[in-house]
């Protein structure tokens, strides 16, 4: 299966599942250390506060993978390109089970949060292959794989290191990884990248597309606060649930998680609502979701039976409202610039992973300082900045509508994309020059954005 840039090849069931599966393994790969935490603080000899080192470490790589290797998704073939980068993540998992000190370890979980961005790859070459109207189900589908693996992974790390200790985890991430690089050599589709500019410009067009693009700007804010929150939320849980409030293991943290697979649920319908509404009205919804979670989570901090159930309740809710949103916001991004995915989708992950990786290191002092009613007053503040943003009066020069290039309708405006001819005309000018009209040319095999 080949796309261009002329041609649309529609993705199978087969091929979408295949790659929801890389995405769960690839996204896996950043939460199952959030599990074992404590695991590692005592395998190494170190505190819990420190020992957290290792997940915050791990998700900086992951921002830095983002915005050094995402880019090279508009530039490579994807099919080696993911290959290598599985490759190298296997080999950062293998050196990390075996790390002797906590450096080594922060060091290598580093490394593999770096090559370990396969999803980030996936999602806008699967939206190049799919048409307008069916690109938020895909990347609902996707997301789905996603949040299997985030789930799987927080349950499988805890069982597993209760069992074999902390090291076992990242060895078998490491086996799993590296089979699924010799899967997807075999079975990846063929694709051909959009671009052929070299690596500086499309770092650099990041950046500009974030200056220039108020789409992309507004996703990456609602994205940034509300994973910064959750981020806070899981980093903390562990601490929480093994503290003297519950004195439960590592594997309650892993079963708190598995309930959180009703998302997976959810993010196929939301897709399907953000193809026929929009994506505003389900961020307004995500965002309100993430207030009423934190509300839960706060009592969850009693302890016992009725705070166990305040923390399931609230974590589900809290899981929800993150997933669901992430659909509406790629929907709204990967809109912006057809021929420029790979780099909207760097600009908007890397900005989600910045504010997840403040969110972790922000919680676990906010622990130290407040406990854990602090952690869920830093969830509700972020969301609320979001929210503010999000109904605030818009700009004079109103936004096209966020999902589907060409399809008219589905925005809470009502617009179609009249914005865009604006901005293309040139400007009326007094001489007689600036009067004269460019001759429209047609049958053009580019856009134009």
């Amino acid at each position: 299966m080949t796309h261009t840039a002329g041609r649309r090849a529609e993705l199978s069931r087969g091929t979408v599942l295949i790659l929801a599966s890389t995405c769960a393994v690839a996204v896996g790969n950043i939460y199952f250390p959030q599990a074992i935490s404590p695991l590692i603080a005592a395998g190494l000899g170190v505190s819990p506060d420190t020992a957290s080192l290792v997940v915050t470490a791990t998700q900086i790589g992951y921002t830095a993978g983002m915005f050094l290797l995402v880019p090279l998704g508009d530039r490579l073939p994807h099919r080696p390109f993911l290959v290598v980068l599985l490759a190298l993540s296997g080999v950062a998992l293998l050196a990390a089970g075996c790390a002797p000190a906590l450096p080594f370890l922060v060091a290598a979980g580093a490394f593999a949060g770096v090559t370990t961005v396969a999803a980030q790859v996936v999602a806008p070459m699967a939206a190049g292959l799919v048409a307008p109207d069916r690109r938020g189900a895909v990347m609902g589908t996707l997301l789905s794989g996603s949040i299997g693996g985030m789930l799987l992974a927080r349950t499988f790390s805890s069982t597993l290191g209760e069992w074999l200790g902390w090291r076992a985890p990242y060895l078998a991430a490491s086996v799993l990884v590296l089979l699924l690089a010799g899967v997807l050599a075999r079975t990846l589709p063929a694709t051909t990248p959009p671009s052929r500019s070299p690596y500086g410009a499309l770092l650099a067009d990041s950046l500009r597309l974030l200056r220039t693009e108020p789409r992309l700007r507004r996703s990456c804010l609602y994205q940034a606060s509300v994973f910064g929150g959750f981020s806070a939320v899981w980093t903390c849980l562990a601490l929480l649930v093994t503290g003297p409030a519950y004195g439960m293991g590592t594997q309650a943290v892993g079963m708190l998680a598995l309930v959180g697979g009703v998302t997976m649920l959810c993010t196929p319908l939301a897709g399907r609502l953000v193809d026929r509404g929009g994506p505003d009205r389900m961020n307004f919804v995500c965002l309100t979701g993430v207030l009423l979670a934190a509300a839960v989570l706060a009592a969850g901090a009693s302890g016992g039976t009725p705070g166990l159930a305040a923390l399931t309740v609230g974590t589900l809710l809290l899981d929800i409202a993150l997933q669901c949103g992430t659909v509406a916001n790629q929907a709204r991004v990967f809109s912006v610039r057809p021929d420029a995915r790979g780099r909207l989708n760097t600009a908007y992950m890397t900005c989600a992973y910045l504010g997840g990786s403040a969110g972790s290191w922000l919680g676990v002092r906010t622990y130290g300082l407040a406990g854990w009613r602090g952690v869920c007053a830093l969830v509700a503040v972020l969301a609320a900045l979001a929210l503010a943003r999000h109904l605030a009066p818009p700009s004079a020069a109103p936004e096209p509508p966020g999902n589907g290039e060409a399809r008219p309708g589905g925005s809470r405006t009502g617009l179609s994309l009249g914005p865009r001819p604006l901005r293309r005309s040139p400007s009326a000018s007094p001489s007689g020059a600036g009067s004269r009209r460019r001759p429209v040319r047609r049958g053009s095999g580019r856009s134009g954005r």
